[in-house]
């Protein structure tokens, strides 16, 4: 199966990348700079381009099976946040062109349903004051995703970090009671490699955490 990966040079699209790689599957990478993705990401096939470029993401789809998404945007204060919505838009079209139907999404906790879910100084601070734009975006692409008819899944991680992989993930649509949490970035690429071929969340939105399940 070849995949293609956009956000792959990112922290966690460069983890999704080199694990699709070691479990035997082809990766395409969609990535505004060649060269400065090339020896970030070994083995995988480069195709540079914007997201925001159809033409660029219909060449990056070629032969490819499914989707992942783990496409992020930097901090939104003055402006507001289109990128990550607009991009899925055009992403969706290209995919229905090619008939390829396996959509896996990487947002974050606080959008959608879980607002209100990441912690006390997550909730009260950090969102609304510094990602608040990025957020209302993140609702924008969920949207976008769940009335494409395509085989989609949203993934919400916790707070993520840069640690080595713990191998105890817990997902959850039932937040009640549910409030933080964090994740390796490497943990977030295995759940996501693993359920490109479950789709044991098939059209849901998962939070994802460490923990016992």
């Amino acid at each position: 199966m070849r995949i293609l990966v956009i956000g792959a040079t990112g922290g966690t699209g460069r983890e999704i990348v080199l694990q699709a790689l070691a479990n035997g599957y082809q990766v395409n990478a969609l990535a505004l700079s060649a060269a400065d993705a090339t020896p970030l990401l070994p083995g995988a096939d480069i195709i540079q381009g914007d997201a925001l470029d159809g033409q660029a993401v219909a060449k990056a789809l070629a032969g490819c099976d499914s989707v992942i998404s783990a496409l992020g945007t930097k901090l939104a204060l003055l402006h507001k946040e289109t990128l990550l919505s607009t991009a899925t838009r055009v992403l969706i079209g290209e995919m229905h062109k090619k008939a390829i139907k396996r959509l896996l999404c990487i947002t974050g906790i606080g959008a959608g349903d879980s607002h209100g879910h990441g912690g006390f100084l997550y909730d009260h601070i950090a969102q609304p004051l510094l990602l608040s734009s990025i957020y209302k975006d993140k609702d924008r692409q969920e949207d976008e995703i769940r009335k494409s008819g395509l085989d989609w899944t949203i993934v919400r991680p916790t707070n993520l970090t840069d640690d080595p992989a713990t191998g105890n993930i817990r997902a959850l649509t039932d937040l009640t009671d549910f409030h933080g949490g964090s994740i390796a970035r490497a943990d977030v690429a295995h759940f996501l490699i693993t359920e490109l071929e479950d789709r044991r969340w098939a059209c849901q939105s998962p939070v994802i955490t460490s923990g016992v399940a």
